[in-house]
């Protein structure tokens, strides 16, 4: 056994009416990578919440052991200078910015009197190095994708001399190339003497990289699982964070009650461009289709085109120069606006639910309302007790987990907030739903759950187009799918004959111009 660089002892937190952390326990080894994982609401990032001073001492109760010192934390500040440094799930990245100033960002090169900029970026240009990163620190944020503001996230916790690293839901926006690569840049880091926590609901991603995985339950720790000692799969895991074993992660739908109609919704030679770029063509001649019934797949790497081509359908809320046909039921319409969409009873439920889907600050009752505040007013104003009664239907519903749908959505877990989300756009009653990464950063049983609720819209009738970056996702829940490579299809499967090595060899051959 190697030499416990973090203990927490006895960790309670409480927030008004729930309790958070009940008597948690948590013991980190110097030198290894210890997941963190449980289901959304299990009190994971709580706890990591409290390490790093987010929640000050005196607010919990329990004991800090770090590097053999009792530590009381007031702020995040006070336990950086100590080496732990935590990364959000969010990025704290400013866009407009370049990589070095976001990477020194409250940490400044310099003297009180002025920055020194050769200093700040040689040192982040040294820090990106290190994280395999090519690109100059001088390049604005927004002009680098996704994977690589991870990067430029992690170059920026060891210009703060991270010996403790929290890695909380890393790869949620990565597509697995990427994610594999950060991982693999875990793994060269434990090498090199360096301590990781990471919290994940991407389980084979803990079985790849974990030394150690610790299980949270409703705010209490279960199990201590060593995976050098254990045999370890995901079932495993699943086992422990849930209390019982799932045989069937994707709900099976009877085909003999869910029949596949006619077509809902057909797109015809859709072309789109960049709003800002006009010359770059970022969905290129799609022609897709879509039955009533039917759960359609549209699957693509990062950068595929497959939200452009989502919101530039729903009303065209994202493009310029948009050419192509749209029929719903077999007439041709003409959306203009997201209203026009919902009037023809389409939807679109979008892959960020905390910036564009909800309003965090605000209850259940408000957003579950705010796609069809006509449903809940009369003569132009909005009926308060109706708003309520239609809330609470669909939190009966959805089975979402909330004391009161006054409760802030904000306060909710992620699987609970993407329930609030889905209940928003069903109460527009829409026969076509587009899905945007409805499961990304939500446990695997609340995953469970939303399946079941897209099973129960199509034996309903309506039609699901979704989009996801899981592969298993995309096979276990889809009757077709598309395949998007480069802003085009480049394949089109029935669910019966895709795996993800046929999936992965279309994107393959599409991109060799095969």
């Amino acid at each position: 056994m190697g030499r416990i660089l973090l203990e927490m002892k006895n960790i309670t937190k409480t927030f008004p009416g729930v309790k958070a952390l009940d008597n948690v326990n948590f013991q980190v080894e110097e030198g290894e990578i210890h997941a963190l994982v449980g289901e959304n609401g299990a009190g994971k990032s709580t706890l990591m919440n409290v390490l790093s001073g987010i929640y000050p001492f005196g607010t919990y109760e329990g004991d800090i052991i770090y590097n053999g010192e009792v530590c009381q934390f007031q702020k995040i500040t006070d336990s950086e200078k100590r080496g732990i440094v935590i990364i959000h799930q969010e990025l704290a990245l400013v866009p407009q910015m370049s990589i070095g100033e976001n990477m020194f960002l409250g940490n400044e090169r310099g003297s009180k009197a002025a920055i020194n900029w050769d200093e700040t970026y040689s040192e982040a240009d040294k820090y990106l190095k290190m994280v395999g990163l090519s690109e100059s620190s001088r390049v604005l944020i927004k002009d680098i994708g996704t994977g690589k503001q991870q990067l430029v996230e992690i170059a920026k916790a060891l210009a703060k001399n991270a010996k403790l690293l929290i890695l909380d839901e890393p790869t949620s926006s990565l597509n697995e190339t990427d994610s594999r690569a950060l991982l693999d840049l875990m793994l060269e880091f434990k090498k090199q003497g360096m301590t990781m926590i990471i919290i994940t609901h991407k389980l084979n991603e803990v079985v790849y990289v974990a030394d150690k995985i610790t299980v949270v339950r409703d705010g209490s720790t279960v199990e201590t699982l060593d995976c050098h000692t254990m045999e370890i799969d995901e079932d495993r895991i699943i086992k422990g964070m849930v209390g019982r074993e799932i045989t069937d992660r994707f709900p099976k739908r009877d085909k003999s009650i869910v029949e596949i109609g006619d077509i809902n919704m057909e797109v015809k030679d859709w072309t789109v461009y960049h709003p800002i770029y006009a010359e770059r063509k970022v969905v290129d001649n799609v022609n897709m289709t879509v039955k009533k019934g039917e759960v359609v797949g549209i699957y693509g790497l990062m950068g595929a085109g497959r939200t452009e081509l989502a919101m530039s359908i729903f009303g065209k809320s994202y493009g310029s120069d948009i050419s192509g046909k749209l029929l719903i039921k077999g007439k041709e319409v003409d959306l203009k606006s997201p209203r026009a969409a919902i009037n023809e009873k389409l939807a679109y439920v979008t892959e960020d639910r905390k910036g564009n889907g909800l309003v965090l600050s605000n209850s259940i009752r408000v957003n579950t309302s705010l796609a069809n505040m006509v449903g809940v007013s009369s003569k132009g104003v909005i009926d308060m007790d109706k708003e309520y009664q239609v809330a609470v239907e669909y939190k009966d519903k959805l089975k979402t987990k909330t004391p009161s749908v006054e409760q802030n959505v904000g306060n909710l877990s992620g699987g609970n907030q993407q329930k609030v989300l889905l209940a928003k756009w069903m109460f527009t009653d829409p026969d076509i739903l587009i899905l945007d990464e409805p499961t990304r950063g939500i446990d695997v049983g609340a995953k469970y759950e939303i399946y079941c609720i897209i099973n129960d819209l199509v034996r309903e009738g309506k039609s699901v187009v979704m989009i996801s970056s899981e592969l298993p996702e995309v096979i276990g829940m889809s009757d077709r799918i598309y395949i998007m490579n480069e802003g085009r299809f480049v394949g089109e499967m029935k669910a019966e004959d895709a795996t993800q090595e046929n999936i992965m060899a279309c994107i393959l051959q599409a991109g060799r111009g095969e």
